[in-house]
């Protein structure tokens, strides 16, 4: 489709932005979307996902419709970027997925039956692990992404592990290691800090409590708690 045709479209499918993306990145386009490649726009994935979340978190449509598209053009960027590079594509990316999604419900595509949705979570990392080739507790920590928030990906970490530990064991960790702070050096409080964060990860896990979600409210709480009226 040319630009001119673009120009007089009132509306646009998923093939259309595919398309203007690769108008702005052909040796006569944009400058700048030339010179892009998948760290330079790193960040801008980042933020559009924080941007999606605080939609859902308004619980305006609007907004969400409006991020989910800038995210959207932050997959399609990064994958005009790797069709450049010979390395993938859109087709590559959709393939993968849908390979995933088939593969990761047998209950749906083929004749395994599951009693709810805790054995189709089970299932699924279950399957997981084999189609990485997952054999150790090593591989599978490993398998977390380090470019998780620390918060989140310690409470993974702690879930992954399937270590079997009792809420008051990790309740008693904490108070000891409180107390610990009190007569702590600066050598040692980063570390006692460290140990009192990762067990309160522990404790979510144990509470199926989603902390990343439970330090948010907290943070809006103590916002509105300290909001001066002018």
């Amino acid at each position: 489709m040319s630009k001119q045709e673009l120009l007089k479209k009132p509306d646009f499918r998923f093939d259309d932005l595919c398309e203007i993306i690769d108008i702005l990145r052909a040796p006569d386009g944009c400058p700048w979307d030339r010179e892009q490649d998948h760290k330079s726009i790193r960040k801008g994935l980042i933020e559009e996902t924080y941007e999606v979340i605080e939609g859902i978190d308004l619980d305006d449509d609007k907004i969400m419709c409006e991020e989910l598209g800038d995210l959207l053009l932050q997959v399609v960027f990064h994958a005009a970027i790797g069709k450049d590079e010979n390395a993938f594509d859109m087709n590559d990316i959709c393939s993968g997925i849908c390979k995933k999604l088939i593969y990761r419900h047998p209950h749906i595509f083929s004749d395994v039956t599951v009693s709810g949705s805790e054995q189709v979570l089970y299932n699924w990392e279950e399957l997981k692990k084999k189609e990485k080739g997952q054999q150790s507790k090593t591989d599978v920590l490993n398998s977390v992404s380090k470019a998780l928030p620390s918060l989140m990906r310690a409470q993974k970490l702690s879930k992954k592990s399937a270590e079997q530990v009792e809420l008051s064991v990790v309740l008693d960790n904490i108070i000891n290691t409180a107390n610990a702070l009190k007569a702590s050096t600066p050598d040692t409080d980063e570390q006692l800090l460290g140990e009192l964060l990762f067990d309160a990860a522990r404790a979510g896990n144990i509470k199926k409590i989603e902390l990343e979600h439970t330090l948010y409210s907290k943070n809006e709480e103590f916002c509105r708690e300290n909001t001066e009226i002018i």
